[in-house]
């Protein structure tokens, strides 16, 4: 029997290989540069992880057609969404400590519009409703039972979330039911995406199952603005991944935009809001988080608290896998 390490291991790897090996976008490995990557042309497109490669595939159509930034994002993650490889994000998503699968997502465009669903259940594209709360209501968030609703409503199909894969080692893990976060494994539970469409104009989605055996009823950073996703058309947009607990007491995306607007680059923005938590953090040093940033000049950057993070930058030409910077070695 596969341990978790091995499985969630595998399910990384499978997402990456179910990328089309055929594309017109260049698909480059850039592990060994660090720095931050400043293309300043539009449009252009960030996501975190190596899965973030895919998704950024999917946004590019969009944007590279003359489209919006906001159907980009909402594109772009609805990929990683559908791909049962994936552990971490819709369907196949690891359950919580019940067995359930419950996914998080938010999305949010460069004049402050935003829309969330929380512990949503039985639906594949969490980032659609989310986009239909904006879209549709007079409010920013719905959870639960009311979130499955609307979104039934809306005309989405209810379906079962929980694979074999995923249910087979949720039962391993019951087996001891210890619950203790592997850096840069299980931390790769958030699509996180900002765009900068021809326009100018800016958006951001995050969509994520939320950290694998949790409580039932736990909500991480993913679906709170200016936690997991922030996005202001005259500065830039940020997005988080990793523990969320720690990002939700830091208000870390929000943090990493407010920097950019004081003139930080969007490597030093991140690299302060990894700082932040490390101060409120005495036991920082046992978990994973990670930022990435966009400005309006088309600068991008990451950095994390551990090295093994990775974002994807991806332009009309080019689609290129960056290795962040990180506090711990």
């Amino acid at each position: 029997m596969n341990t978790r390490r091995k499985f969630l291991a595998q399910a990384t790897i499978g997402s990456l290989a179910a990328m089309s090996p055929v594309s017109s976008i260049s698909c480059t490995d850039r592990a060994e540069n660090p720095d931050e990557k400043t293309i300043g042309k539009k449009p252009l497109v960030i996501s975190t992880w190596g899965f973030g490669l895919q998704a950024n595939e999917g946004a590019l159509k969009v944007l590279n057609s003359g489209g919006k930034a906001l159907d980009a994002v909402e594109q772009g993650v609805r990929i990683i969404e559908a791909d049962g490889s994936n552990s971490s994000v819709g369907y196949g998503g690891l359950p919580d400590r019940e067995g359930h699968v419950t996914l998080d997502a938010c999305i949010m465009d460069g004049g402050g519009m935003c829309g969330s669903v929380c512990a949503l259940e039985h639906i594949v594209h969490p980032v659609t409703v989310a986009r239909k709360v904006m879209e549709q209501t007079p409010h920013v968030i719905l959870v639960g039972e009311g979130a499955l609703q609307f979104a039934l409503a809306q005309g989405m199909k209810k379906e079962n979330l929980l694979t074999k894969e995923s249910e087979a080692a949720w039962k391993e893990w019951l087996e001891e039911a210890k619950y203790k976060p592997i850096i840069n494994i299980e931390n790769h539970d958030t699509i996180g995406m900002v765009a900068l469409d021809k326009n100018g104009d800016m958006a951001g989605a995050c969509t994520t199952s939320g950290l694998a055996y949790k409580m039932r009823g736990r909500v991480g950073d993913s679906p709170i603005i200016g936690a997991g996703l922030y996005v202001d058309n005259e500065v830039g947009g940020a997005a988080a991944t990793g523990l969320g607990e720690a990002v939700l007491r830091t208000l870390g995306s929000f943090l990493v935009v407010e920097l950019m607007r004081q003139g930080k680059s969007p490597k030093e923005a991140c690299r302060e809001a990894v700082l932040r938590i490390k101060s409120k953090h005495a036991n920082y040093k046992d978990f994973q988080v990670g930022f990435i940033a966009m400005n309006k000049k088309g600068e991008t950057g990451g950095f994390s608290i551990h090295e093994g993070f990775g974002y994807a930058v991806g332009s009309e030409h080019s689609n290129e896998l960056v290795k962040a910077e990180s506090l711990l070695e």
